[in-house]
């Protein structure tokens, strides 16, 4: 068994700072899409994940690894969707045992009217407070922390083709 390695008083600090933002940020961003939109920050992003896809549509696992998410999550948020008539599942025609997931007009027109005030908001808590160095900061710092918990990119990197 080896000594534990504890952290520096600046390491701790730094944790403790990111984590109070691993727990914070995600409240602010749903709060705002809830009360504007209707809409929970994954159906958000699951939306407009397909918004910048190709005909705007996916295959489910190529959305899956988009969104961070696990197939089963997705399949679920993309159930309501469907309801809600945001998103309609088609049989992929490359290959019939594969599902896409396509936006349909009114997911487009939801995404686009929800956009402005979640960017508005990523600014305000994200973007704003930092100076152009330190965006580029956070840019390479993030990079470093996914390439330790997604080390094959698998989450990070999506493929940008019908895999």
């Amino acid at each position: 068994m080896t000594d534990t390695r504890w952290l520096s008083p600046e390491q701790l600090a730094a944790w403790k700072k990111l984590i109070a933002v691993v727990e914070l940020l995600p409240g602010a961003l749903e709060s705002q899409l809830q009360r504007d939109s209707d809409l929970s920050h994954f159906e958000y992003f699951t939306l407009a994940m397909l918004s910048e896809a190709p005909d705007r549509t996916l295959r489910m696992t190529a959305l899956a690894a988009r969104t961070n998410a696990t197939l089963a999550r997705l399949s679920h948020v993309v159930s309501r969707l469907e309801t809600r008539g945001l998103v309609r599942r088609e049989p992929c025609p490359q290959d019939r045992r594969a599902t896409n997931a396509v936006l349909t007009p009114a997911g487009w027109d939801a995404v686009v009217a929800a956009a402005p005030g979640h960017v508005a908001t990523v600014r305000q808590t994200v973007i704003d407070p930092l100076t152009p160095a330190d965006v580029a900061d956070l840019d390479r710092v993030m990079a470093c922390i996914l390439e330790a918990l997604d080390p094959s990119h698998v989450m990070v990197e999506a493929p940008t083709t019908d895999d």
